[in-house]
């Protein structure tokens, strides 16, 4: 009886770090995109409106600043998950 319970706990456990391991892989992946979401954009007003370009630069600076945060936060919480 006590086997299966500890078999069962880890068990949970191995699919918990599994599951927080994809969780970073997919924040990661997203965070590439979002930025480059963003640097696609910021080219294409730059093209349209090249006077522009240092007040777009900074925002996109800032936003892709912002992106990277967020993803660096959502590993950082993943990697606690899998150490745990």
């Amino acid at each position: 009886m006590i086997s299966m319970i500890l078999l069962q706990a880890t068990a949970g456990a191995a699919l918990g770090k599994a599951g927080a391991a994809i969780a970073a892989a997919i924040a990661a992946i997203a965070a590439a995109i979002g930025i480059g979401k963003i640097g696609q954009a910021t080219m294409e007003s730059i093209a349209r409106q090249p006077e522009s370009a240092g007040n777009l630069r900074t925002a996109m600076i800032i936003a892709a600043g912002m992106v990277e945060g967020a993803s660096l936060f959502a590993i950082i919480v993943c990697l606690l998950a899998v150490l745990r």
